[in-house]
Protein backbone atom coordinates (compact mmCIF):
# COMPACT_ATOMS: atom_id res chain seq x y z
CA UNK A 1 0.00 0.00 0.00
CA UNK A 2 1.01 3.74 -0.60
CA UNK A 3 0.25 7.07 0.78
CA UNK A 4 -0.60 9.68 -1.79
CA UNK A 5 -1.73 13.08 -2.31
CA UNK A 6 -4.28 12.44 -5.08
CA UNK A 7 -5.48 15.31 -6.90
CA UNK A 8 -9.42 15.11 -6.85
CA UNK A 9 -10.97 15.15 -10.54
CA UNK A 10 -14.51 15.50 -9.95
CA UNK A 11 -16.74 15.06 -7.41
CA UNK A 12 -20.32 14.65 -7.94
CA UNK A 13 -23.88 13.84 -6.98
CA UNK A 14 -25.39 10.11 -8.29
CA UNK A 15 -28.65 10.64 -6.90
CA UNK A 16 -30.27 11.54 -3.68
CA UNK A 17 -27.66 11.03 -0.57
CA UNK A 18 -24.99 8.76 -3.31
CA UNK A 19 -22.09 10.59 -4.63
CA UNK A 20 -19.23 9.60 -6.90
CA UNK A 21 -15.30 11.32 -6.41
CA UNK A 22 -12.98 10.55 -9.27
CA UNK A 23 -9.05 11.18 -8.16
CA UNK A 24 -5.89 11.07 -10.06
CA UNK A 25 -4.26 8.20 -8.28
CA UNK A 26 -1.92 6.17 -10.64
CA UNK A 27 0.39 4.68 -8.19
CA UNK A 28 -3.08 3.08 -6.73
CA UNK A 29 -4.80 2.85 -9.22
CA UNK A 30 -2.15 0.48 -11.38
CA UNK A 31 -2.23 -1.92 -8.54
CA UNK A 32 -5.90 -2.07 -7.26
CA UNK A 33 -7.85 -5.30 -7.40
CA UNK A 34 -11.53 -6.24 -7.06
CA UNK A 35 -12.44 -5.60 -3.11
CA UNK A 36 -9.97 -3.82 -1.88
CA UNK A 37 -10.45 -0.62 -0.47
CA UNK A 38 -8.43 2.76 0.13
CA UNK A 39 -8.27 4.65 3.73
CA UNK A 40 -9.45 8.72 3.24
CA UNK A 41 -8.05 11.36 5.00
CA UNK A 42 -10.92 13.88 5.86
CA UNK A 43 -9.53 17.08 5.31
CA UNK A 44 -10.81 19.91 7.72
CA UNK A 45 -12.04 17.73 10.51
CA UNK A 46 -9.39 18.09 13.28
CA UNK A 47 -11.45 17.09 15.95
CA UNK A 48 -11.92 13.91 13.98
CA UNK A 49 -8.92 12.35 13.21
CA UNK A 50 -9.23 8.80 12.13
CA UNK A 51 -9.42 7.83 8.34
CA UNK A 52 -12.30 6.56 6.68
CA UNK A 53 -12.65 3.68 4.40
CA UNK A 54 -14.09 3.64 1.14
CA UNK A 55 -14.26 0.63 -1.02
CA UNK A 56 -12.36 0.91 -4.59
CA UNK A 57 -15.48 1.07 -7.46
CA UNK A 58 -13.49 1.86 -10.44
CA UNK A 59 -9.92 2.18 -11.95
CA UNK A 60 -8.46 3.62 -14.99
CA UNK A 61 -4.63 2.30 -14.38
CA UNK A 62 -3.85 3.61 -18.05
CA UNK A 63 -4.67 7.39 -16.70
CA UNK A 64 -4.57 6.82 -13.26
CA UNK A 65 -7.83 7.55 -12.32
CA UNK A 66 -8.89 5.84 -9.05
CA UNK A 67 -12.73 6.17 -8.39
CA UNK A 68 -14.90 5.37 -5.21
CA UNK A 69 -18.67 5.61 -4.31
CA UNK A 70 -19.90 7.33 -1.17
CA UNK A 71 -22.83 8.01 0.74
CA UNK A 72 -23.12 10.79 3.22
CA UNK A 73 -24.17 9.20 6.29
CA UNK A 74 -22.00 11.31 8.81
CA UNK A 75 -19.90 14.09 9.66
CA UNK A 76 -17.24 12.88 7.77
CA UNK A 77 -19.19 12.15 4.58
CA UNK A 78 -21.19 15.33 4.49
CA UNK A 79 -17.49 17.46 4.38
CA UNK A 80 -16.34 15.11 1.79
CA UNK A 81 -18.99 15.73 -0.32
CA UNK A 82 -18.27 19.52 -0.19
CA UNK A 83 -14.48 19.17 -1.57
CA UNK A 84 -14.14 20.94 -4.96
CA UNK A 85 -12.75 19.00 -8.02
CA UNK A 86 -9.79 21.32 -7.60
CA UNK A 87 -8.44 19.95 -3.98
CA UNK A 88 -6.72 16.80 -3.18
CA UNK A 89 -7.15 13.94 -1.02
CA UNK A 90 -4.75 11.90 1.41
CA UNK A 91 -4.68 8.69 0.50
CA UNK A 92 -3.61 5.10 1.66
CA UNK A 93 -4.27 1.73 -0.38
CA UNK A 94 -4.72 -0.03 -2.09
CA UNK A 95 -5.66 -1.67 1.06
CA UNK A 96 -6.95 -5.73 2.37
CA UNK A 97 -7.59 -8.62 0.49
CA UNK A 98 -10.00 -8.64 -2.49
CA UNK A 99 -12.40 -10.67 -4.61
CA UNK A 100 -11.24 -13.32 -6.81
CA UNK A 101 -11.45 -12.93 -10.24
CA UNK A 102 -13.42 -15.85 -12.09
CA UNK A 103 -11.50 -17.89 -14.56
CA UNK A 104 -12.24 -17.94 -17.97
CA UNK A 105 -15.53 -19.28 -18.57
CA UNK A 106 -16.53 -19.27 -15.12
CA UNK A 107 -20.08 -17.74 -14.24
CA UNK A 108 -20.41 -15.97 -11.72
CA UNK A 109 -23.31 -13.92 -9.90
CA UNK A 110 -22.42 -10.49 -7.70
CA UNK A 111 -24.90 -10.09 -5.15
CA UNK A 112 -24.75 -6.29 -3.98
CA UNK A 113 -26.72 -4.42 -0.98
CA UNK A 114 -27.07 -0.37 -1.83
CA UNK A 115 -23.93 0.82 -2.45
CA UNK A 116 -22.44 -2.12 -1.80
CA UNK A 117 -22.66 -2.45 -5.81
CA UNK A 118 -19.60 0.00 -6.19
CA UNK A 119 -17.16 -2.85 -4.30
CA UNK A 120 -18.27 -5.46 -6.87
CA UNK A 121 -17.98 -3.42 -10.14
CA UNK A 122 -14.50 -3.59 -10.51
CA UNK A 123 -14.74 -7.87 -9.88
CA UNK A 124 -17.73 -7.48 -13.02
CA UNK A 125 -15.34 -5.30 -15.45
CA UNK A 126 -12.23 -7.93 -14.96
CA UNK A 127 -14.35 -11.27 -15.51
CA UNK A 128 -14.28 -11.87 -19.07
CA UNK A 129 -17.28 -14.03 -18.73
CA UNK A 130 -19.69 -11.35 -17.88
CA UNK A 131 -21.54 -12.32 -14.65
CA UNK A 132 -24.89 -11.52 -13.43
CA UNK A 133 -25.79 -8.80 -10.93
CA UNK A 134 -27.66 -8.97 -8.62
CA UNK A 135 -28.48 -5.36 -6.96
CA UNK A 136 -30.82 -4.85 -3.92
CA UNK A 137 -32.56 -1.52 -1.77
CA UNK A 138 -35.01 -0.26 -0.03
CA UNK A 139 -36.33 1.41 -2.82
CA UNK A 140 -35.29 2.86 -6.25
CA UNK A 141 -33.81 5.41 -4.68
CA UNK A 142 -30.90 3.09 -3.59
CA UNK A 143 -30.09 1.68 -6.69
CA UNK A 144 -27.19 2.29 -8.37
CA UNK A 145 -25.01 1.93 -11.34
CA UNK A 146 -27.62 0.57 -13.32
CA UNK A 147 -26.38 1.96 -16.67
CA UNK A 148 -22.54 0.95 -15.51
CA UNK A 149 -23.01 -2.56 -15.22
CA UNK A 150 -25.24 -2.84 -18.25
CA UNK A 151 -22.68 -1.56 -20.30
CA UNK A 152 -20.06 -4.30 -19.10
CA UNK A 153 -22.46 -6.71 -21.01
CA UNK A 154 -23.50 -7.55 -17.28
CA UNK A 155 -26.92 -9.68 -16.71
CA UNK A 156 -28.56 -6.97 -14.39
CA UNK A 157 -31.58 -7.85 -11.97
CA UNK A 158 -32.89 -5.58 -9.64
CA UNK A 159 -34.96 -6.15 -6.15
CA UNK A 160 -36.71 -3.52 -3.64
CA UNK A 161 -37.80 -3.72 -0.54
CA UNK A 162 -40.69 -1.36 -1.30
CA UNK A 163 -41.33 -2.91 -5.38
CA UNK A 164 -40.68 0.53 -6.17
CA UNK A 165 -37.94 -0.99 -8.90
CA UNK A 166 -37.19 -4.79 -9.95
CA UNK A 167 -38.57 -7.80 -7.73
CA UNK A 168 -40.24 -6.77 -4.93
CA UNK A 169 -39.14 -8.62 -2.44
CA UNK A 170 -35.27 -9.24 -1.06
CA UNK A 171 -31.97 -9.41 -2.80
CA UNK A 172 -31.82 -13.04 -1.69
CA UNK A 173 -34.62 -14.15 -3.66
CA UNK A 174 -33.05 -13.53 -6.64
CA UNK A 175 -29.63 -15.11 -5.52
CA UNK A 176 -31.91 -18.44 -5.54
CA UNK A 177 -33.28 -18.06 -8.53
CA UNK A 178 -29.53 -17.46 -10.15
CA UNK A 179 -28.45 -20.39 -8.61
CA UNK A 180 -30.89 -22.33 -9.77
CA UNK A 181 -30.16 -21.54 -13.47
CA UNK A 182 -26.15 -21.46 -12.28
CA UNK A 183 -25.69 -24.12 -9.38
CA UNK A 184 -22.38 -24.37 -9.69
CA UNK A 185 -21.74 -20.43 -9.94
CA UNK A 186 -19.03 -18.62 -8.23
CA UNK A 187 -21.12 -16.22 -6.03
CA UNK A 188 -19.40 -12.67 -4.41
CA UNK A 189 -21.26 -10.30 -2.45
CA UNK A 190 -20.89 -6.79 -0.87
CA UNK A 191 -23.61 -4.95 1.65
CA UNK A 192 -25.20 -4.82 4.55
CA UNK A 193 -24.04 -7.79 7.48
CA UNK A 194 -27.31 -9.25 7.50
CA UNK A 195 -27.88 -9.38 3.70
CA UNK A 196 -24.41 -11.21 3.87
CA UNK A 197 -25.50 -13.68 6.35
CA UNK A 198 -28.42 -14.79 4.24
CA UNK A 199 -25.66 -14.79 1.21
CA UNK A 200 -23.72 -17.20 3.32
CA UNK A 201 -26.42 -18.97 4.31
CA UNK A 202 -28.03 -19.74 0.88
CA UNK A 203 -24.50 -19.93 -1.18
CA UNK A 204 -21.75 -21.08 1.15
CA UNK A 205 -18.86 -20.93 -0.67
CA UNK A 206 -19.01 -17.14 -1.55
CA UNK A 207 -17.11 -14.65 -1.19
CA UNK A 208 -18.03 -11.62 1.12
CA UNK A 209 -17.02 -8.26 2.09
CA UNK A 210 -17.59 -7.36 5.55
CA UNK A 211 -17.99 -3.66 6.67
CA UNK A 212 -16.42 -4.06 9.76
CA UNK A 213 -15.81 -0.53 11.45
CA UNK A 214 -12.15 0.83 11.19
CA UNK A 215 -9.56 2.86 12.74
CA UNK A 216 -6.32 2.60 11.76
CA UNK A 217 -7.08 0.57 8.50
CA UNK A 218 -3.11 -0.90 8.57
CA UNK A 219 -3.56 -3.82 10.65
CA UNK A 220 -2.12 -1.89 14.13
CA UNK A 221 -5.18 -0.95 16.17
CA UNK A 222 -7.34 -4.17 16.01
CA UNK A 223 -10.27 -2.62 15.83
CA UNK A 224 -11.71 -4.15 12.31
CA UNK A 225 -11.46 -7.92 13.73
CA UNK A 226 -13.78 -10.86 12.36
CA UNK A 227 -14.31 -13.89 14.22
CA UNK A 228 -13.78 -17.11 11.94
CA UNK A 229 -13.99 -20.63 12.48
CA UNK A 230 -10.33 -21.89 13.08
CA UNK A 231 -8.83 -24.82 14.05
CA UNK A 232 -7.96 -24.11 17.70
CA UNK A 233 -8.88 -25.13 20.56
CA UNK A 234 -12.02 -23.27 21.07
CA UNK A 235 -12.87 -23.35 17.77
CA UNK A 236 -12.72 -19.88 16.25
CA UNK A 237 -10.11 -17.07 16.34
CA UNK A 238 -9.67 -13.30 15.21
CA UNK A 239 -8.59 -11.91 12.15
CA UNK A 240 -8.03 -8.58 10.95
CA UNK A 241 -10.69 -7.11 8.16
CA UNK A 242 -8.34 -4.44 7.13
CA UNK A 243 -5.31 -6.82 6.21
CA UNK A 244 -6.54 -10.39 6.34
CA UNK A 245 -10.11 -9.05 4.53
CA UNK A 246 -12.52 -7.38 4.01
CA UNK A 247 -13.12 -10.55 1.58
CA UNK A 248 -13.78 -13.57 3.26
CA UNK A 249 -15.21 -16.93 2.54
CA UNK A 250 -18.67 -17.30 3.86
CA UNK A 251 -17.66 -20.64 5.61
CA UNK A 252 -14.99 -19.17 7.24
CA UNK A 253 -16.80 -16.47 9.11
CA UNK A 254 -18.51 -17.56 12.46
CA UNK A 255 -21.76 -16.19 12.48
Amino acid sequence: MKQIQAKILSNRQLQGDYFQLDMCAPEIAQEALPGQFVHVQIPDLEHRVLRRPFSIYDTDPATGRLSLVYKTVGEGTRKLCTIPSDGSLNVIGPNGKGFTIPVDGQKAILVAGGFGCAATFLLAKLATFKPIVLIGGRSKIDILLQKEYTALGCDLRISTDDGSLGHHGLVTDLLREALAEFPNAAVAACGPNPMLKAVAAIAPTAEISLDQPMCCGVGACFACVVKLKADTPDGWRYARSCMEGPVFNATQVWW
